[in-house]
């Protein structure tokens, strides 16, 4: 098992969003289970020819989002992230729907909301 990660220049998306979301995606399916060593901050920036800050930037939201964990001089591993990350999903979903509802939009209008909204942050269409 390798970490395969690309950087597409031309995505219009930041480098550390691309190592972000492709870590992530692989760790979700399983590419990279749980405990598998992901290199250093200054070794991934020199693989992929990024500034080292750029490494360290998804890192961090990696760790933010329950994806990976650092122990400290020990390195950074992937985390037991997909039940953690659901259920932080399902408490979002559910703190939205309150708010919609007590905001009196209709269950149609909540959902289209949410549709657009995915669809920004994912940065798909229809």
């Amino acid at each position: 098992m390798t970490l395969k990660i690309d950087i597409d220049d031309g995505a219009g998306i930041a480098p550390y969003e691309q190592v972000r979301a492709q870590i992530s995606e692989q760790a979700r399916a399983g590419a990279l289970p749980v405990g598998y060593r992901l290199p250093t901050v200054r070794g991934l920036a020199e693989e992929l020819g990024l500034a080292a800050n750029t490494v360290a930037k998804a890192y961090r939201a990696l760790e933010s989002d329950g994806v990976i964990e650092t122990r400290g001089r020990n390195g950074t591993f992937v985390a037991a992230a997909g039940s953690a990350a659901e259920r932080e999903a399902a408490t979002a979903a559910q703190a939205y729907a309150d708010r919609v509802r007590r905001l009196g939009l209709s269950e149609s209008a909540a959902l289209d909301a949410a549709r657009d909204a995915l669809r920004a942050a994912y940065g798909t269409s229809g």
